[in-house]
Parts: structure tokens; C-alpha cells; sequence
């Protein structure tokens, strides 16, 4: 397989994985206050989300990627 075939398998894949994900979550945590041995932090929990039109995008180009590396050798 050439490279450009296995970059579009993986875009596929992403893809895919983002129409079923839809969001990432994660925790983030800080710390506010740190005055001598008091220590005080926060902990925020962020998601981002994941456009449809993006994870469409990442497995169109997948694809296309895909059938121009499994072309003909010269």
C-alpha cells in the first residue's frame, strides 16, 4: 500500500469516529491560589465539539485519497 493509501484509510476512520463522537471531553485543572503552603485549584471540565460537516469532510478526502493511491504504477 502506498502511503497516501494508509493517510486516507486513517482519514476515513477519524471520520467515521467523529459522526459516532460527536464531542471530546476533558478535564482541565488549574491552580488559583498558591500562597505558601496553601494551595488552592480548580477544575474545569471543557468539551469540544465535532462539526458533522468536518468528520463528512475528513472521510470524503479519505476516500479520495484512497482511490488516487490505488491507482495504476508507471
Amino acid at each position: 500500500m502506498r502511503q497516501i493509501s494508509i493517510i486516507g484509510v486513517i482519514l476515513i476512520v477519524l471520520g467515521i469516529v467523529g459522526f459516532i463522537v460527536q464531542r471530546v471531553s476533558f478535564t482541565q485543572q488549574e491552580t488559583a491560589l498558591d500562597v505558601g503552603p496553601l494551595e488552592v485549584t480548580t477544575t474545569t471540565e471543557r468539551s469540544i465539539p465535532i462539526p458533522d460537516i468536518a468528520a463528512g469532510a475528513a472521510v470524503v478526502a479519505g476516500i479520495v485519497m484512497v482511490v488516487a493511491g490505488s491507482g495504476k504504477r508507471s
